[in-house]
């Protein structure tokens, strides 16, 4: 634990604690998932027997987890893929970019439910979103790297990996449609926002607001409404 980055290792040390924090508390009939799962927003109007939807619970669900299994199989994707990332772009740009993905495959699994399954009594929790978010970063920015599934000893390169992912989870999706506990189209969200975050990086879109952002405060400085010496900008920001 010692050698991971910071961010990797705050994100494993979280998820463990809320698991534990969630296991003791059902002893006593007390269920976290109730208030920090991701709820059906579109069913009866935020509430319902089962638990009411909150605006906290599209950041919150992605620290929940039904069981250890579950548990682990979210935090050895993040150990795994995780590290890398945060090197390759930074403890900031990182943390921001697997709470989009997060986010983004609980906004995807609302529109699923609200526009297919507005009456589904049901919660969504688990990392799973941000993972395959991490899982499609990866494969982005280390196409070529080889990758091993359990039981078969042929390496696959990351990006192939990747597209075999999202075609497995959207075929499940439309498969057990209704049916299935695991909610494949958030996964397929979360890799779709991390996709269009890391478009936008590339692009310099964001370099380009933050350029107007300083071209507006320095016009209002010039106008005497602001003063520009409490601004502090960072050097990819000139």
């Amino acid at each position: 634990m010692r050698n991971l980055p910071v961010v990797t290792k705050n994100l494993l040390l979280a998820n463990v604690i809320v698991w534990l924090l969630d296991a003791l508390l059902q002893r006593s009939g007390i269920h976290l998932v109730e208030w920090f799962g991701l709820m059906n927003w579109s069913f009866s109007s935020f509430a319902n027997s089962y638990g009411s939807f909150h605006l906290w619970q599209p950041v919150t669900y992605m620290f929940m987890h039904a069981n250890f299994g579950h548990l682990f199989c979210n935090m050895f994707a993040v150990l795994m893929f995780g590290p890398a990332l945060e090197h390759e772009w930074g403890e900031r740009r990182y943390l921001i970019y697997y709470f989009v993905c997060g986010i983004g495959a609980a906004l995807v699994q609302e529109l699923v439910w609200m526009t297919f399954l507005p009456g589904q009594v049901a919660a969504t929790i688990g990392a799973s979103g941000a993972v395959f978010g991490i899982l499609l970063a990866f494969g982005w920015l280390f196409p070529d790297t080889p990758l091993y599934l359990l039981f078969i000893p042929v390496p696959i390169r990351a990006r192939i990996m990747v597209i075999v992912y999202a075609v497995i989870e959207l075929f499940a999706g439309l498969a057990s449609f209704s049916g299935d506990n695991v909610a494949h189209f958030a996964h397929l969200g979360g890799m779709l926002f991390g996709l269009l975050l890391i478009l936008w990086w590339q692009n310099g879109w964001d370099k380009w607001f933050r350029r107007n952002r300083i071209h507006r405060v320095s016009e209002e400085c010039e106008k005497g409404e602001r003063d520009f010496s409490g601004y502090h900008y960072h050097p990819s920001e000139k």
